[in-house]
Formats: structure tokens, sequence, C-alpha cells
């Protein structure tokens, strides 16, 4: 355990086991250097311990390189609720004790919603602990502003990579017209782009033609299309050995998280003449919703810190050129030197508390 928590540079894992609301949980606090540990709550069904753990480790550490590079005044952190086989009755009392979980580490760690976790869960978390973001009383939705930060990319992208300024007849393709990937079609339309969308429910890629004059395609075939842009808005893992020889594009800059089906697969990106967005530069904007909403900043200050996500591309993608790095190397070199080097003295020694 202890040898996951060095290698992950961990700060802190807590555990808590509640028998009368059958809560088994995990919180994992990666950094705390920039201020308290920020990251939604995950409520899976869980395989064994070691995932569960292995899941909160692996996404504290991504919220702390998300948080560092999205220039907000938070760590990074994760929880995950492992669900029994055959689920919760009373999810009331669920979330009631993993809210006195969060409420007894004291503000070191900040809850919001992530996979299995609702607005309504988050509410009953906020009857318990003040440590909590994003509950159905915030009035903040993170989709529009999450597609906000994904637009600004591909703003940087088509300006380092094409030397283009507009967007206006860009061709981007999206794979994924949900929430996120919806709302970014909007705002590419606005400016002029061309469009082409995919998605498993052809409701949503009927509405994005209808609204947008977007072309559909099925399926996959949204990674052969000749395009400007690939703008991955759906599941992980897509850029793999098998996509990335089909793609037809000289930019990849997509909402997706974990686009990257394995860490070497940014550097295949690199060597061939791609320029990828790594994700979760590219798809901070919920974050920083969620980090600045928690400090009650007002709309227009949280979507001037999303449109900064531009220059911070910008600087990522001219540092990857100068160095002849791929992106994906340089954003967490760039994340590591916040973390590690912005304050003297040496790391805090991990905690194991059960």
């Amino acid at each position: 355990m202890f040898d996951k928590l060095e290698r992950a540079r961990l700060e802190e894992i807590h555990f808590r086991h509640d028998p009368d609301s059958r809560l088994n949980a995990i919180i994992a606090i990666h950094n705390t250097r920039l201020g308290p540990a920020l990251g939604g709550c995950r409520c899976i069904h869980y395989t064994s311990d070691d995932q569960a753990v292995d899941d909160a480790i692996r996404l504290a550490r991504g919220m702390s390189y998300k948080a560092a590079l999205a220039g907000v005044p938070q760590g990074g952190g994760k929880a995950v609720i492992m669900l029994p086989a055959d689920g919760v009755e009373d999810r009331k009392s669920l979330y009631q004790a993993f809210g006195r979980f969060v409420h007894d580490l004291g503000g070191r760690y900040i809850t919001a919603a992530d996979s299995g976790t609702t607005l309504g869960d988050l509410d009953e978390v906020s009857g318990i602990t003040p440590y909590v973001s994003g509950t159905s009383r915030d009035g903040f939705n993170p989709s529009p502003l999450t597609a906000l930060g994904v637009f600004a990319g591909i703003k940087a992208a088509v300006r380092h990579k094409l030397r283009r300024t507009s967007l206006k007849d860009i061709h981007v393709a999206i794979q994924g017209v949900g929430n996120v990937g919806y709302a970014l079609a909007a705002l590419l339309a606005e400016t002029g782009a061309r469009l082409t969308v995919s998605d498993t429910d052809p409701a949503k890629t009927a509405r994005c033609a209808s609204e947008f004059g977007a072309t559909v395609v099925a399926g996959d075939d949204i990674l052969r299309q000749e395009c400007d842009v690939l703008a991955p808005c759906g599941l992980g893992g897509i850029l793999n050995d098998i996509s990335i020889p089909l793609l037809r594009c000289p930019i990849v800059a997509g909402a997706a998280n974990n686009q990257l089906q394995r860490p070497e697969h940014g550097a295949l990106l690199h060597q061939s003449d791609i320029l990828y967005a790594p994700d979760y530069v590219i798809n901070a904007g919920g974050l920083i919703t969620v980090s600045l909403g928690y400090m009650n900043a007002s709309m227009p200050g949280i979507q001037q810190r999303v449109l900064a996500l531009e220059t911070t591309l910008l600087t990522l993608f001219e540092r990857s050129h100068a160095e002849g790095s791929p992106t994906s190397v340089i954003a967490d070199q760039m994340a590591e030197d916040i973390l590690y080097q912005r304050r003297s003295g040496q790391r805090a020694p991990a905690q194991l508390v059960i």
C-alpha cells in the first residue's frame, strides 16, 4: 500500500466503513500545496478493494494536475464509494454517512459530483458538511463551461497548428454530442465552423443536423473523416494503436476524459505530426466551475477563467514545439512544476488512515 502512495506522490488516503448505511468509501488526497483537495465522488461497483483504491489514487492524481494547470486555488483529491452488488436501498443514509466522512477531514477535501453521484446526493452531503460543491442549489451547470473551455482550446490549437485566428470554415468532427458535445457544436456553429458529428444516439446527431447543418456519420467512421480538428467528446481510450493510424486530421482537441488509452499514445500522436490538446487541460472548464462556484465567484469571473485555457494551451503547444516533446509529456511537466516547485520544502509524508 505505501509503495502505491509513494509512486503516486499521494499525501493521504482515508478509509471509512459504516455498517448501518453500508458505506464503504475511500478518499484519496493527492496534493494540497495550492489549497484543499477538490474532486468528485464516484459511486460505482468495484470488483475488489484494490481496484477501488487504485481508482481513487489515479483519479486524485489527475485532479491535482488538472487543478494546477487550470489555475484554481485547490489541489487534487477523489472519493470513491464502493456500491454493493445488490445496490443500496437508502441512498439518503449512505450519503449522509459519506458527508460525515468528508466533514471529519476538516476541510482538507472538498467533494463534488462524479459518476454515480447526483446533485440530489450532494444535497444530502451538504446537510452534514460545508465541504461540498455543485449541489442542486448552486445553480452552476458545468457542461456549457466545459464546452467553452474546449472551444477556447480548439482556437489555440488552430492558431498554433494551422496559423489561423478564425474558426470560420474550419472542419471539426465531434465524436459524441451529449451535453458537452452539443454545447461545443453550438459554439462552433456560431463561428461558422463546418461540423461532422457522430453519437450512439441517433436523436442527438439528428438535432445537430437540424440546428447546425452538421453532417452525420456512423460510429467510428468519425475517426476516418478528413477534417481540421477531431474533437472526442464521448468515451475515453479513443486514441490507441488501432485508431491513431486512421486519423486524417492535424489536430485532436476534445472534452472526453482519458483519451489516450496508454501514455505512449501521446508520443505516437506527436510522431504522426498530430497536435494533441491534453484532455485534462482542455476539459478543465467543469473543474473551474466547481472550484470557483464553491468560492462564490460570479459567472463572468468563472467564464473569464475558463477562456484563459486558450493562453495556457498556447504556452503548452509552443513549449512542445520548442522542446520537440509530446504535448502530453509537456502538460505533465508543467503541472509538476506548479505542484512541486512553486513552494520550497519537502513533500508531506504519506498518511494511511482507516
